[in-house]
């Protein structure tokens, strides 16, 4: 099993457990490794897996979302492709956000490189804005009211069972975000 395979897998334990509850024991069961193997990967144990895994979210932000909104094309559309590849990333809204699950279950441990991806993300929705003509400030606001909405209803999809408030945000998120104030 190449690493990359192992860390995508690590990306669903994580998700599914969280970090406390993906024990070595459990990463072992399903990985299919010995205890070993795992550490012959990560040497430094858990903490190295999820920082594996928060490196391959970050190029999958890059490669996926933050190239569509630097692309070419209007700002809806730009918006939709990134809402699209939110949504496929999250499979429609039924997987849990990874930044969440690790910032409440490992502390601090994450939260410079977790602050790192959300503030990019931040930055390409709020450029795109810019480009429209929104103000930085509103289009900063913006930007992260996006998030707030994204995040907020993968919690409730996942608390609820039930996805259909993340796929209505998805959904109106870009029409949402390229509306323009008043007076503009």
């Amino acid at each position: 099993m190449s690493k990359n395979e192992l860390t995508v897998q690590l990306l669903c334990l994580f998700r599914q457990y969280g970090y406390e509850g993906a024990t070595l024991s459990k990463i072992s069961e399903v990985t299919g490794l010995g205890k070993a193997s795992l550490y012959h990967h990560f040497p430094g144990g858990k903490e190295d897996m999820a920082t594996a895994v928060l490196e391959y979210l970050e190029q999958g932000l890059e490669r996926h979302i933050l190239q569509s909104l630097r692309s070419k094309g209007s700002a809806i559309s730009r918006f939709t492709q990134m809402c699209d590849r939110v949504s496929q990333f999250y499979e429609g809204g039924q997987q849990s956000c990874l930044f969440a699950v690790l910032l409440m279950g490992a502390h601090d441990r994450f939260q410079e490189k977790i602050q790192q991806c959300l503030n990019q993300w931040l930055t390409a929705i709020a450029e795109v804005l810019i480009e429209e003509g929104i103000q930085p400030q509103l289009a900063q606001q913006r930007a992260e009211d996006a998030i707030l909405q994204i995040q907020g209803a993968l919690i409730l999809a996942r608390g609820l069972g039930n996805p259909t408030a993340f796929q209505r945000v998805i959904t109106r998120l870009p029409v949402e975000l390229t509306h323009l104030p008043p007076g503009s």
